[in-house]
């Protein structure tokens, strides 16, 4: 499922416009975007939740040319599913 998709399956499951829809799920999308730039995390019950792992810096290799390079530090958004949601996609439902 795309945001278009979800965009869709609201307008239709409450009975809104497309234009409400949107507005709802890019109001939803940009709060959570906006908590994991602060550093919060997000936690959805029976669905998962997003937290932020921060990775330290390392050296690697340029894969084109062999060099070596040090990697900086960096954060990234990780998701944890919920235990419902596991279950649910285990089972097929």
């Amino acid at each position: 499922m795309n945001k278009s998709e979800l965009i869709e399956a609201l307008a239709q499951e409450i009975n809104i416009s497309h234009k409400e829809a949107t507005a709802i799920t890019n109001t939803v999308i940009d709060a959570m975007t906006d908590a994991l730039a602060r550093g919060d995390s997000i936690e959805i019950r029976g669905f998962g939740s997003f937290v932020i792992k921060r990775y330290g810096s390392y050296d690697g290799r340029n894969p084109k040319t062999g060099k070596q390079i040090t990697v900086k530090p960096k954060k990234l958004p990780f998701f944890k599913v919920g235990k419902e949601l596991r279950e649910r996609v285990n089972n097929g439902q």
